[in-house]
């Protein structure tokens, strides 16, 4: 599994919390350790330039999902196959906001964005509300159990 973290962004981020969460959540999500991600962190004048070309949206947005080979979560029988699951483009910027607004830590905004943004890798939306409702509610279980993994996980 390739997972490449790239920060443009100006905005110290622990990116070694974003690897170990992407790592966790596509093991939960049964895909293929052959499968590969980017994530890539901008600021907001290039997430505004994104958002604009691409959601037709004007202003800086928090995430976006660039999808490429439509794979799909898998099970323990058949996980997902190798491939290209696409990129995430986050803005620490409007993160940084939302966690203020939300009471929480930036790294919990950024872990609840990336997460989001992977979901999206693998086919998940929120159009509808029974699609909301599945989406954000498997959004809860992987970020609850990544958490949980965290607690155990051995302090150096």
């Amino acid at each position: 599994m390739t997972i490449e973290i790239s920060n443009e962004s100006g905005i110290d981020v622990d990116e070694t919390v974003l690897l170990r969460l992407t790592e966790h959540n596509l093991g939960e999500l049964k895909v293929s350790a052959d499968a590969d991600v980017a994530i890539l962190l901008v600021d907001e004048g290039a997430m505004e330039s994104l958002h604009v070309q691409w959601m037709d949206e004007p202003g800086p947005t928090d995430v976006l999902s660039f999808p490429m080979d439509e794979l799909r979560p898998g099970t323990e029988d058949m996980p997902t196959p190798p491939g290209l699951l696409g990129d995430i483009v986050l803005c620490p910027q409007v993160a940084e906001a939302q966690a203020a607004a939300a009471r929480h830590s930036t790294t919990d905004e950024l872990i609840l964005l990336t997460t989001h943004g992977l979901l999206h890798l693998l086919g998940f939306d929120h159009a509808e509300p029974e699609e909301e409702r599945e989406m954000f509610g498997l959004q809860r279980e992987l970020i609850a159990s990544f958490h949980a993994a965290e607690r155990r996980r051995p302090r150096a």
